[in-house]
């Protein structure tokens, strides 16, 4: 639209009448899907949605009760109104009191409450009695935990404790998290136990610590609003975490950049996009710093009272020019200029990042980068101004800070002697009985089956027959185990291909606990349903198998309930810096929700490492492993659509989020589809050294680069981690999805 035409309709809104306003206004989410869809208008979508062919009849969706509770998608951690009517839920709306989403729904959230009741779900225990060539065949509870203690037990029994790998999610409630974790360590007593948050959020866990000594996004959603500059690096949140574009354009004058290699969603809403090439942002990162310490535009008495490393850095950017860093991002020596004034002159500036930072062996120093222009400009603690992780699961944060995986609970060190013997004080168990240090992080589990150290592994709530990178080396570590069990609320999954026991899992809307969002905010979930069949809560699959254990009453003493996990959990966080002590459930749901530590951290300047000062880190910019060649010629980017959701094990089966996009593609840019005589809808493969994806649909389209190529990741049956790398940040161990080399290929058929 041009200056023009943007200023007439300025003018035509200011002198509008109401009716006229609405006219004129953005289409509505709802309108946005009729159009999607190719219908009409509303009573269109409405009879769309309730067509038997795709499944949803209703006779009516007047809902006779309505039940607050907190979306399980993302990280965003939206509040929503469940409707059930005769106890089946009939309808989702955004909760207009939330302070996260204000009434405000994506997609999946509008159509959340249909994976409830939605076809394949996991109803009863199964078990393959003869190997895993024989069939899944349903069997009692007390069968299927019987076999699971047994075999795990005779298991490590032989090959020792830390044989039994437990993998989980980022989807489970806090209290299930914080119970899980003392099963595994204190019940099992193995120490190889992680969640799939690895894949998604460690690089950001770890560059956390490496800058400010604890876990812990410092900022809220509130700076999105207030930041006079908010810069994005590899987060398509119009896409990833669609009601966080609301956040957006609220101040008057803010300048939005976008850093990405696609024109994504989220660009295309850019006053500037800086379409650097693939793993150039560290470059990027620190040819900004270079211009701010030439150009005086640090905060020198911050940084002189409350960061360590200035000097070094100092040093280390030097090299970093403008014309350097042109070069290798392929940015012009103009704009980088243009980026850093607007970012070193903002009175308050806001970074930040997704899966284009974290997906990468060099994700953790990323994200030390980024803290270090926060630091450099003291953007930390003030209104506006925040290195801000977002999360990627509903509950990512809760793992992280309560299921015992990357750290004790608490934010704890299991290397520090007096964190756990305050912990074992607390639980009332001896402090050897806690381990001095992490076991094998998730794709060193793999890789341990691959091996024959991990014999048994149990799967909770995650797929990673898709969701892994490197399918190849997945497959080798589950045929070299023994016995494999597969939690989940969805029946079958192709993880389920593998297993040996298959437990069935209630899953959202089923059950009540909390979660805690990407700013911190610990939400209230509540549930609307009960679980089909014979499925249970994760919490009482937990406690069934303590049980069994014998270890029910010293590790759960009295436990009944996630309330009561909720509670100790309470005991446990009190003084740390994720402090849950001040808060009851109903306080959490009356306010909805309430962020530990406050709207910001680290607002004294007091950070947790030994002497209360943050660290600068030199980060140099590596080139990724496997740069293109004459035979793979391409580079790979993976990424999400935001009417699908990880593996589609959930939105899969949601006949309208299926009808949207029920397929993967390649986006390819039309310079690359001349050159190989394609055209649009072709099928075509993609190859790469481990492995090939064939049949999927191109799409030609000036949104990738020449040379770059894209394709989302949630299709099982063109499952792109068939072809990505096995290659994982050595520090944070989370995969490269990002970057391998692909050749393109138009499928041939014999």
């Amino acid at each position: 639209m041009s200056f023009i035409a943007k200023k007439n309709t300025a003018t035509q809104r200011a002198n509008a009448t109401s009716e006229e306003r609405i006219a004129l206004a953005k289409p509505t989410l709802l309108q946005r899907i009729t159009r999607w869809l190719g219908l009409d208008n509303k009573s269109s979508l409405y009879r769309y949605a309730h067509d038997p062919r795709f499944g949803y009849i209703s006779e009516s969706r007047v809902a006779d009760k309505w039940t607050k509770t907190t979306c399980g998608y993302c990280s965003v951690g939206c509040g929503m109104l469940v409707g059930t009517k005769d106890g089946k839920p009939v309808a989702a709306r955004g909760n207009p009191d939330h302070p996260v989403n204000l009434g405000k729904l994506c997609p999946k959230g509008l159509s959340e409450h249909l994976i409830v009741e939605a076809p394949g779900r996991a109803k009863q225990p199964m078990l393959r009695r003869n190997g895993r060539t024989s069939p899944l065949e349903p069997v009692s509870w007390d069968e299927a935990l019987d076999v699971m203690v047994s075999r795990i037990g005779s298991i490590q029994q032989e090959h020792g404790r830390e044989s039994l790998g437990v993998i989980s999610t980022g989807q489970l409630l806090t209290e299930e998290f914080y119970t899980l974790g003392k099963l595994v360590q204190l019940g099992f007593r193995t120490s190889n136990y992680d969640g799939n948050t690895t894949l998604c959020m460690a690089s950001a866990v770890s560059g956390y610590k490496l800058s400010f000594g604890s876990d812990g996004p410092p900022g809220a959603y509130a700076d999105m609003e207030s930041a006079d500059v908010v810069l994005l690096i590899g987060a398509n949140i119009a896409d990833n975490h669609p009601i966080l574009c609301n956040r957006l354009r609220k101040r008057p004058g803010q300048l939005l950049i976008v850093v990405d290699p696609r024109v994504t969603k989220t660009a295309m809403m850019a006053d500037m996009h800086l379409p650097v090439k693939p793993r150039s942002d560290i470059a990027l990162i620190n040819g900004i710093a270079h211009i701010l310490l030439r150009d005086g535009l640090i905060d020198r008495s911050y940084l002189a009272h409350h960061a360590d490393g200035l000097d070094d850095f100092i040093s280390f950017v030097a090299d970093y020019t403008p014309e350097a860093v042109s070069k290798t991002t392929g940015l012009s020596v103009a704009v980088l200029e243009s980026v850093a004034s607007l970012y070193g002159h903002a009175k308050s500036a806001f970074i930040g990042w997704t899966m284009g930072v974290n997906h990468s062996t060099q994700g953790a120093m990323t994200v030390a980068a980024i803290n270090n222009l926060s630091l450099l400009t003291g953007n930390i603690g003030r209104p506006g101004g925040a290195p801000f992780s977002i999360t990627g699961q509903c509950n990512a944060m809760g793992s992280r800070e309560a299921s015992f995986t990357s750290s004790l609970p608490g934010y704890r060190k299991f290397e520090s002697e007096e964190d756990r013997n305050q912990l074992a004080a607390l639980w009332n168990v001896a402090p050897n009985d806690l381990p001095t240090r992490r076991g094998f992080a998730y794709p060193d589990i793999v890789e341990a089956s691959v091996r024959g150290e991990v014999k048994a592994l149990w799967i909770i709530a995650t797929n990673p027959v898709v969701s892994f990178p490197n399918h190849n080396l997945l497959k080798q570590a589950f045929d070299s185990a023994e016995f494999i069990v597969v939690q989940d609320g969805f029946y079958p999954t192709p993880t389920m291909e593998y297993a040996d026991l298959v437990l069935p899992a209630a899953i959202w809307g089923e059950k009540e606990g909390t979660y805690t969002n990407s700013e911190r905010r610990v939400s209230k979930v509540n549930a609307f349903a009960v679980p089909p069949g014979e499925a249970r809560a994760d919490f009482d699959i937990f406690v069934a198998i303590a049980e069994r254990l014998g270890v029910r009453d010293r590790i759960y003493p009295g436990w009944t309930s996630t309330h009561d996990a909720w509670l100790e959990w309470q005991r446990v966080s009190a003084g740390r810096m994720c402090d849950y002590s001040g808060f009851t459930w109903q306080q959490v749901e009356d306010a909805g929700g309430i962020q530990w530590g406050g709207e910001r951290l680290y607002r004294d300047g007091i950070f947790p490492r030994a002497n209360g000062r943050a660290l600068l880190h030199c980060v140099p910019c590596i080139p990724f492993a496997e740069q293109p060649d004459a035979e793979f010629n391409f580079i790979l980017n993976t990424g999400r659509t935001v009417e699908h959701w990880h593996t589609r094990t959930k939105t899969g089966q949601v006949k309208l989020l299926d009808a949207m996009v029920p397929n993967a593609w390649l986006e390819m840019n039309p310079i690359d589809a001349e050159r190989l005589s394609l055209r649009q809808h072709d099928r075509i493969t993609v190859t790469s050294r481990r492995a090939s994806v064939p049949d999927v649909e191109l799409r030609i389209t000036g949104i990738v680069a020449p040379g770059q190529v894209f394709m989302p990741f949630h299709f099982a049956e063109h499952n792109s981690n068939l072809v990505t790398l096995g290659d994982f940040d050595p520090i944070s161990r989370e995969p490269n999805y990002k970057q391998c080399a692909v050749r393109i290929e138009r499928t041939s058929w014999n």
